[in-house]
């Protein structure tokens, strides 16, 4: 079975596929048709939204979580630095989505843990503020939704 020169192999699947009528090519290379096809080939509908800033705000609850037993210790200045990247990261995001509670927030959250200006809170508050940011950051990541792009 040798290919053809711009045509699918004799015997192929796809050789059905190019013998099908033209309205029918045409409505699947239409744009936007091949959304939503898996690997399989099933026609499934994409949302119209994503939801870029759950990845992000998952890593930061978990630096959050974990990090609450380096409170005394020098090492908490990577967490420091870390939450206050990822919360930037999903305020970008918040704002794109245009939920401005969240954007409030996170930006709340980028500025107390700020490793260049520390703000002096004592240790146990600033465990229980540990664990509060890090609920914060789940339901933001679960509500901030943003549209997707037309293609």
């Amino acid at each position: 079975m040798t290919a053809r020169k711009g045509r699918p192999a004799i015997g192929s699947s796809q050789q059905a596929a190019s013998q099908q009528a033209p309205t029918q090519r045409a409505a699947r290379t239409a744009p936007g048709a091949d959304r939503g096809r898996g690997a399989s080939g099933d026609r499934r509908e994409l949302p119209d939204y994503t939801r870029p800033a759950l990845a992000p705000s998952l890593l930061a609850a978990v630096v959050l979580l974990a990090c609450v037993a380096f409170l005394d210790s020098s090492a908490f200045v990577f967490a420091r630095w870390g939450v206050t990247v990822l919360a930037l990261i999903v305020l970008v995001f918040a704002i794109r989505g245009r939920v401005w509670w969240a954007a409030v927030l996170t930006a709340a959250v980028a500025v107390s843990w700020n490793p260049v200006v520390v703000l002096p809170i004592p240790g146990q508050l600033w465990a229980a503020l540990q664990l509060v940011a890090a609920a914060l950051f789940i339901v933001v990541g679960i509500t901030v939704k943003v549209p997707r792009a037309a293609d």
